[in-house]
Order: structure tokens, then C-alpha cells, then sequence
């Protein structure tokens, strides 16, 4: 979802505690609200923030297999339009594109994340607002202007990379109502908020020097807001599922941080033809079924979850495929984000393969 959740990116909302102008006019995601594609693949500059997320499931021609996790952050630091005055510093910036990329190497039972920070002065970073080009430093995402495009992604650091492209396998799945996705009670906290769940994707993946070529699904969320979160929230548990049948499911559960649920918490179910059913707060229960506590941040984490979902007719069961996938401290936060796999909560056979964020675990968010 921020990341996602996707949508309701933590790293975002960090920065923003930092660096935000005082009451600046940026647009509220506000119903109703009409999707224009391809037009909303691209940058929304009139929003504070939004994100290009993506995760996927991999295997090399081997058998070897991994996860991946690439997420390309805009941060507006000043409402558009905004230009750098004659004779002021050429590193005057008005948006901020941090991004985060991991790899989850399921058969060595490793895990790698990195993060870096661009900013839009001196050509460091981009989000064109005219088509699907998102730039931090060498890593990119470019794509096609198709309502169900094909994209390339570019990431590399320290040893570690992807260079994959992927293809739409089913229409843009809108999450929501009326337009907008609901994070809390307030008029303006709420996001537009879309997915591509199922991704052909293809290319090539490196992770300490060494070359794999790969194939596998992955899934792609876009999101943009001014005001998605409030004060008494402490985090959200987010859940991308893709079932070997063709159906997929996002849920997120926002946490308040007096034990409750966010009653605006919700979900999409999303048929093999890509029909979009609207899950809401009483349409799933979430039960955390074991505890997992990173040496790194000492956070206490959920670790395995069966999720009751009205239209599945069995429980499902998520077991991390690998139990450290927390990317600590990255720019300033720490968060777990880790591909899991799905199994029937009856005959335990396993049914599909998922992504799961999770925030507010190693300390309360600071928004």
C-alpha cells in the first residue's frame, strides 16, 4: 500500500516531518475522483506525495529463486509550480525521490537492501507529470504510454541489481471508492490508489556480482495523497496475495496507537479477469500466528498471519519466506517488507505466493 501500502510510504512521511513548508496548497485526495490511464501512471506534482511500488517473485533459469522489492518515492518539499530564481543555488530543490530497492534470496537465505536519496536540482531525479519516466540517480522506471504498458526497471548498488522488464497480464485494478482509498476519518485522508496485480516480468537480476537470468510475476502499485495518515496512528500491516487460481487480494490494516484498528481499513479482491471487489474493515479478519524480533532494531514483528477473507471460502495462511526481510534504518526508518508464500488453512498445500509490508514495529511512526 504507503508502500507502499506501499501507499503511505514511511520514508516519505519522515522526510516530510523534516522538511515540509508551513501550511502548504497542495491538492487533497478528495472523491469523486475519475482515473484518466495513461495519463495517471505519470508524476502528480500538485500532490505532496506519491509512489511507483513494486515487488516480485523470481526464479533464475537454475531454480534458483528470490524476491524483489523497487519503490520510487516523490516528495514535494513546496506546492508547483515552483523554479529556481536567477542568481539562487542550482540546489534549490522543490521535490525530494528517495527510493528503496531489496532482493530476498530465497535459496541462500539471504537478504540485501538498499536505499539512496535524489532530489530535482542538478538533474539527480525526476517523475515526468507527460509519461511513465521516474529517475533517482541510475535507478529508473520507464514504461510505455499503454493502458496496459510494459515497463522497464533499473536498479543497482554495492553489487546487487535488476534489470527487468514487465508486461500487464490484467487491466488497472482501482482500490477504494468513488476514486479514493480511505486511510482514516478525516475528509482529506485518503489516497488514489491503483495496481497492476500481476505482472509478467522477465530480465536479469544480480546479487553479489553474480548474474541470474529470471522470470516470474511481480506487482505494481501507484499511489499519490497530501494527507493520507492522522497523529494517532502508529503504522499498517499491508498484504498483496496472487493465488495460483488467477484471483489476487491487497489488504491493509492500519494500526492506531491504542491497540485499535483504523476502522477505514480495507481491501480489494480482484478476479482472473481483473473485476475489482471492494473489501471493507468487516469483510476480513487478520490473526497474527507467530512473533519474529530483528537483531537489528530489537522490533517486535508479526511473523505468519491467516487471513479470513469474505469470497475465499478457505483461510489463508502466510508464512514469511524468509523470516529477516526488515530493512533497517533505511533513510531514517525502519520497516519489514518480505515475500511470503500462501497456503490453504485446511490441506496446508501451497496456493500462491504474496508480498507483506509492515510499519510502526521498531518504533511509533513519527508523522
Amino acid at each position: 500500500m504507503i508502500r507502499r501500502l506501499a501507499f503511505l510510504a514511511v520514508t516519505v512521511l519522515v522526510l516530510f516531518s523534516q522538511v515540509a513548508v508551513a501550511s502548504p496548497v497542495f491538492t487533497p485526495a478528495t472523491a469523486p475522483y475519475s482515473f484518466v490511464f495513461p495519463r495517471d501512471y505519470y508524476a502528480h506534482d500538485s500532490y505532496r506525495t506519491e509512489w511507483w511500488y513494486f515487488t516480485g517473485h523470481l526464479r533464475a533459469a537454475d531454480g534458483h529463486l528470490f524476491g524483489y522489492e523497487l519503490t520510487f518515492f516523490r516528495a514535494a518539499l513546496r506546492p508547483v509550480p515552483y523554479r529556481v530564481a536567477p542568481g539562487k543555488s542550482a540546489w534549490r530543490s522543490a521535490q525530494l525521490y528517495p527510493a528503496h530497492f531489496a532482493i530476498s534470496d530465497i535459496t541462500a537465505h539471504a537478504f540485501d537492501h538498499h536505499e539512496i536519496l535524489a532530489r530535482d536540482a542538478l538533474g539527480q531525479g525526476y517523475a515526468s507529470q507527460h509519461r511513465l519516466d521516474v529517475k533517482a540517480f541510475t535507478w529508473s522506471l520507464t514504461g510505455n504510454g499503454t493502458r496496459e504498458p510494459t515497463m522497464h526497471l533499473r536498479a543497482n548498488d554495492h553489487g546487487d541489481a535488476i534489470d527487468l522488464t514487465v508486461k500487464a497480464m490484467k487491466p488497472v485494478a482501482i482500490h477504494g471508492r468513488d476514486g479514493i482509498s480511505k486511510k482514516g476519518a478525516c475528509k482529506t485522508c485518503a489516497s488514489h490508489y491503483f495496481s497492476f496485480t500481476r505482472l509478467a516480468t522477465s530480465g536479469v537480476l544480480v546479487r553479489g556480482g553474480k548474474r541470474y537470468v529470471v522470470s516470474g510475476m511481480s506487482w505494481m502499485d501507484h499511489e499519490y495523497g497530501s494527507d493520507e495518515l492522522s497523529p494517532s496512528q502508529a503504522g499498517w500491516d499491508w498484504f498483496s496475495i496472487q493465488l495460483n487460481d488467477g484471483r489476487d487480494i491487497m489488504l491493509y490494516r492500519l494500526r492506531e496507537k491504542n491497540g485499535t484498528t483504523t476502522r477505514e481499513s480495507s481491501g480489494s479482491l480482484i478476479s482472473v479477469s481483473g473485476r475489482v471487489r471492494y473489501l471493507a474493515r468487516r469483510d476480513f479478519r487478520i490473526e497474527q500466528t507467530r512473533t519474529w524480533v530483528s537483531p537489528h532494531t530489537h522490533g517486535r514483528y508479526p511473523s505468519a498471519w491467516t487471513l479470513h477473507i469474505a469470497g475465499i471460502t478457505r483461510p489463508l495462511d502466510l508464512i514469511p519466506q524468509l523470516a529477516d526481510q526488515e530493512l533497517a534504518d533505511a533513510l531514517g526508518t525502519s520497516y519489514w517488507e518480505g515475500a511470503v508464500i500462501v497456503r490453504d488453512g485446511r490441506t496446508h498445500a501451497t496456493i500462491g505466493v504474496g508480498y507483506v509490508e509492515l510499519t510502526g514495529y521498531a518504533g511509533t511512526l513519527r508523522l
